[in-house]
């Protein structure tokens, strides 16, 4: 365990060389400099932005490029220097998971109804970087039709056309750097792709790994022999069908390219941007009058640690994530009265939103014995150490509609009609008004703009991580099953009661059978089923519609990827953000992470999520410094005023930047790794 001391050390960072080190360190090493930091935090700044996560610090580097605009990023977590080999070696996120360390929330869903009483784990990243320091590293784009569905869902209130397709998908660019597959890997895996539809100079990586398999060139040809057609360009709007996604991954090294590698650790000296870490935000304090502005922001180490506050001079900007985020509002006296109440939470602004419509993707696995090598068969013989063979991660997916799994577009008609009538507001779970019309809104766009559509009702993915075994996951994109998330407790550093509800709606489990079934059939389709020599999981003696669902019951789990938990809504409806992503009531309060979806994506989440926090950071700039904001005609200069001109640019600043964390009791000569 590491003994810490809140605020107690600047990390100055020296950068050296790297000569003969380990090549998949993405970091030059360093050298730390210890001293104390009471001097080094400065009583206020502009924006203190709550979570250094994927949002977080792309929110921070982005804020901080304006040079006169000081920023500070709160982050729970540790920098993560201690296990960085295991962070920036993409297949260590399989074989050497840092899920279940104190680099993960580890947090625990309420015991499932519908799921035999299960309670399911739900890791979440609790490091510099977030879930981004230690996910699966898919980059996956949203369709236009969901996109656009979704910023259809704000009206015509100001800012929402921000969030339309053509505005939301020139955000994920920003955010990213394309680079093909070599040579190799595109012909075996046989790779199609369209460079023209990503982004050519942002900071994030958009790759491939440098090592693949033929069975992955297998799956893709029985997709299509199956009567599934792959998909040369699914980045464009369109994402259905059968695809080798882009991995985060930096190719020039084969390193994960992740949150704090690309928008924190490239970065010139820069001293008004400042990280503290190893700190939890136990509450936003607002200013004793009716505009409810947000004053400071409080922080601990410890449950009975001192409280230390920080100044606000502009925003509060929460970018904790679908669990975060909501808590730290209820915490800080904003949400539902009666969740407040019952916490023992002085109710400083009743916003009933906060915490509800929380959605999930669920997923569960097909599994087939095979011969054939997989990567933890030839991770496990040590026959292949390279770095290249390293940066293999699962990327091989197919998004299918509600047409191919119900077998004709008749049928899926009769499967939207069901749905519809399967509505009941028993089913939103919460009395208020405004909820249930959020809810009911959510449920109709799924039904009336979905589930009819080419947009992919299931996720099936290729997993080639097993030992003997090769799995295909089925994955339920558009949950109709909504759940909520609450406080139990005054304190943040007790978890929020996880509740996603999960397969509370039967059409969910219709869905999540018949993707069980696809599965299988693929199992059968040359040239995969070449590979394939029995399936072992659920196995042959669950073959009715019956047995499958009482199957998925036992098994299914999370996706990893929560969200709309702080849903961009009307406020009628329940909605905790408005278009322009501030919290209704507040004064200078954003929340800017994949809380703010109001539903699920046929993607993960963590394209969507630097897209958003980059348009963020557009949207607040231009209110700053007066330029025009993305969505809007109007020039974004009301708010407060700016001190001094901004510098857009990302040029070096020539002074010393230094990042806040906590003392470590270590030798100050150790070697952080």
């Amino acid at each position: 365990m590491w003994s810490v001391r809140l605020l107690s050390t600047v990390l100055s960072l020296h950068y050296a060389v790297l000569g003969t080190c380990n090549p998949l360190l993405i970091h030059p090493t360093k050298r730390f400099a210890y001293s104390n930091a009471g001097d080094q935090l400065s009583d206020s700044y502009d924006f203190v932005i709550i979570g250094g996560g994927q949002a977080g610090l792309t929110l921070a580097s982005r804020l901080s490029e304006d040079q006169n605009t000081t920023v500070l990023v709160i982050e729970a977590g540790d920098t993560g220097e201690a296990v960085q080999n295991q962070i920036n070696t993409p297949s260590s996120t399989y074989f050497n998971s840092l899920t279940k360390s104190e680099y993960d929330w580890a947090y625990i869903t309420s015991a499932q109804q519908n799921l035999g009483g299960r309670s399911v784990s739900w890791p979440r990243g609790k490091v510099l970087g977030g879930s981004s320091a230690i996910n699966g590293m898919y980059l996956v784009r949203p369709s236009q039709i969901e996109v656009d569905a979704w910023s259809a869902m704000m009206g015509d209130a100001e800012g929402a056309s921000a969030w339309s397709w053509s505005e939301f998908d020139s955000a994920m660019k920003k955010s990213e750097t394309f680079t093909p597959p070599n040579d190799d890997v595109k012909t075996l895996a046989k790779i199609e792709y369209n460079a023209d539809s990503f982004g050519s100079n942002g900071p994030i990586h958009a790759s491939y790994p440098g090592f693949t398999f033929d069975t992955i060139g297998d799956w893709n040809t029985a997709l299509v022999n199956a009567g599934i057609p792959m998909n040369s360009d699914p980045a464009s709007g369109k994402n259905w069908g059968g695809f080798v996604a882009n991995s985060f991954i930096n190719p020039t090294n084969w390193t994960r390219s992740y949150a704090r590698s690309a928008y924190i650790d490239p970065l010139p000296p820069r001293p008004n941007l400042s990280i503290l870490v190893k700190s939890i935000v136990t509450k936003i304090h607002f200013a004793s009058s009716d505009d409810l502005t947000a004053t400071a922001v409080e922080f601990a180490e410890t449950r009975d640690g001192e409280r230390h506050t920080v100044g606000v001079k502009k925003e509060v900007i929460l970018a904790g994530g679908a669990v975060g985020s909501p808590q730290i509002l209820m915490v800080s006296g904003v949400g539902p009265r009666d969740v407040l109440e019952a916490a023992g939470v002085q109710v400083v602004h009743e916003l009933p939103g906060v915490g509800e419509h929380l959605q999930d993707h669920l997923s569960t696995t097909v599994i087939f014995s095979t011969n054939k090598d997989t990567a933890r068969s030839l991770y496990a013989s040590g026959a292949v150490n390279t770095p290249q063979f390293l940066s293999y991660v699962n990327s091989a997916i197919a998004y299918v509609n509600s047409s191919y799994l119900f077998g004709s577009d008749e049928n899926a008609a009769t499967l939207k009609s069901g749905a519809e009538q399967a509505y009941s507001d028993s089913l939103i779970p919460s009395n208020n008004a405004e909820v249930i019309a959020g809810g009911k809104a959510i449920y109709n766009v799924m039904t009336q703009k979905i589930f009819d559509s080419e947009v992919g009702q299931i996720e099936l993915l290729i997993n080639m991580m097993f030992q003997d075994s090769i799995s295909i996951g089925v994955g339920l994109q558009h949950p109709l099953s909504q759940g909520r998330l609450y406080i139990n407790s005054s304190s943040a550093f007790d978890y929020p009661v996880i509740d996603p509800n999960y397969l509370s709606n039967p059409i969910d489990k219709t869905i999540l059978r018949q993707g069980i079934k696809t599965a299988r059939l693929l199992s059968t389709i040359s040239p995969l089923s070449n590979a394939l020599q029995g399936e072992t999981s659920p196995g042959s003696n669950v073959v009715t519609d019956e047995d499958i669902e009482n199957w998925l019951a036992q098994q299914v789990g999370t996706e990893y990827h929560p969200s709309s938990s702080c849903a961009m809504l009307p406020k009628e409806q329940g909605g905790v953000v408005d278009a322009k992503l501030k919290v209704y009531g507040l004064n200078n309060v954003r929340v800017a992470d994949a809380s703010v979806f109001p539903f699920g994506f046929a993607a993960h989440l963590g394209g969507p999520t630097y897209g958003l926090a980059e348009q963020a950071a557009n949207i607040i700039r231009a209110q700053y410094n007066g330029g025009t904001a993305p969505g809007s005609s109007n020039s974004g200069g009301s708010g407060s005023s700016n001190s001094g001109n901004q510098n857009n640019s990302n040029s070096a600043f020539k002074l010393t930047w230094s990042w806040l964390t906590i003392a470590i009791s270590l030798f100050l000569g150790a070697t952080m790794m």
